[in-house]
């Protein structure tokens, strides 16, 4: 992993340069042209994934940077306690860094799309919420949020920085503690890999403030399936558009790739912009192999209205 990039100390996130339509290579140029010609006097459904948020200091988990890992399940974490203490420690830590992630340009051109009427919605596959901080408005957060935590019991729904309340209240100093551990390695859900063990098993864990119950971070978990009323919303966007653009998206998991199947099955163009390969690239009219900030920043600028 680059650490000046991705290693992110508990005061907040590293600096990260702007991304820079200029530093797109000849070959990129060429590409984004084609795709330009394809997408004009087209809406669009944009599909976007953690590649996307990479300019923005989060890593993702399977692109040319990233760490291998395996993400915790959620089978793990509902049948065992000590799963439970290490996700929530860990989850503690990543998102005293998360909160202070900023939207990059990437997302700053998906809101401008957005605002041109160029897009029938967006769905991201991401849960940190960084479109919505750049303005897009018609989102589907489609694996939910990392900014609330729900009760598998009582279902009610909690704002996670409350919770980052109550837990610095159970562990009085955890964070400062933490910092001992120098740099910390995070994935895009705000989990944190942290090799003090001492200091993780010691981490007590919140229950819900309501009726005790077990609090779940309010986003789907590898495990779990999307809510059939999201899916149907996501489906009804990919329907409404005349072509599809993925990008920052490895579509590995299949919330993601169905879409493309979806649309290539009824025939509608299929963009895929992403570092390396991915898995739907076989149904995809374009792929391009270039810097998703750097793209979406060019297409937001070169895209014709409708």
């Amino acid at each position: 992993m680059d650490q000046q990039r991705h290693g992110i100390g508990l005061t907040g996130f590293a600096s990260l340069p702007a991304a820079d339509p200029a530093a797109l290579s000849s070959a990129d140029l060429q590409g984004l042209e084609r795709v330009r010609e394809l997408l004009s006097g087209k809406r669009l459904a944009l599909l976007t994934g953690a590649g996307l948020s990479t300019d923005s200091g989060i890593p993702d988990y399977r692109g040319p940077d990233a760490v291998p890992r395996s993400p915790m399940t959620y089978q793990e974490f509902v049948r065992d306690g000590a799963n439970r203490q290490r996700y929530w420690a860990r989850n503690h830590i990543g998102w005293s860094h998360l909160r202070h992630a900023d939207p990059n340009p990437g997302h700053s051109a998906a809101a401008e799309l957005e605002r041109r009427g160029l897009l029938t919605g967006l769905i991201t596959q991401n849960v940190d919420r960084l479109h919505e901080d750049a303005g897009s408005r018609n989102v589907i957060d489609l694996h939910g949020r990392y900014d609330r935590v729900a009760c598998l019991d009582c279902k009610r729904t909690y704002t996670r920085r409350l919770l980052s309340e109550v837990l610095e209240e159970l562990n009085p100093g955890f964070l400062a503690r933490a910092t001992t551990s120098g740099l910390v390695e995070m994935a895009p859900d705000a989990d944190a890999t942290v090799e003090d063990i001492a200091l993780i098993s010691s981490f007590v864990v919140a229950a819900c403030p309501a009726c005790g119950g077990m609090l779940k971070p309010d986003f789907v978990y590898f495990g779990e399936n999307v809510p059939k009323e999201r899916a149907e919303a996501a489906y009804a966007m990919v329907d409404s558009a005349e072509a599809l653009l993925v990008a920052g998206s490895s579509l590995t998991v299949m919330s993601g790739l169905r879409f493309v199947r979806h649309a290539a099955k009824d025939g509608k163009p299929v963009v895929i912009i992403n570092r390396g390969g991915t898995r739907g690239d076989q149904y995809a009219t374009i792929k391009l192999d270039a810097g998703v900030s750097e793209a979406l920043t060019w297409l937001a600028a070169e895209l014709p209205d409708l």
